[in-house]
């Protein structure tokens, strides 16, 4: 009641229907995605990362000052980065909280200079 919310909410389509409801809910530390992109889901549950029914994974990381992120987009997939709170700057161009940019055509991304920002990047199979 006193504190302010920062809630983000994101909905990913299933790979079909039919598949049974679920719900898991995990906490990953500040220091697991420290100038760093942490797996925090995938189809699999990859890695202590939550599962999805789609072949999706989604990273998350926090940067700020001279901290350096890179992603590298394999062949087929398709990348979508949001940020979701704080500054950085993507391949050089600057972005800002809400921020997000698709990317179809890039093999790296390079993550730079943060100022206390967080991003989620979802990796995707190219949708034709």
């Amino acid at each position: 009641q006193d504190s302010p919310a920062h809630f983000l909410q994101i909905w990913i389509m299933p790979d079909a229907q039919g598949h049974e409801p679920g719900y898991e809910q995990k906490h990953f530390s500040e220091s697991e995605k420290r100038g760093k992109l942490r797996l925090v889901a995938s189809r699999e549950g990859r890695d202590g990362s939550v599962s999805l029914n789609q072949d999706v994974d989604l990273y998350a990381g926090l940067l700020s000052g001279d901290e350096v992120v890179r992603f590298e987009v394999r062949a087929g997939r398709d990348v979508w980065v949001h940020v979701a709170r704080g500054t950085l700057s993507l391949n050089g161009q600057a972005l800002a909280a809400g921020d997000g940019v698709a990317v179809t055509d890039a093999s790296d991304l390079s993550f730079t200079g943060g100022n206390d920002a967080e991003i989620l990047i979802f990796d995707m199979i190219q949708q034709n």
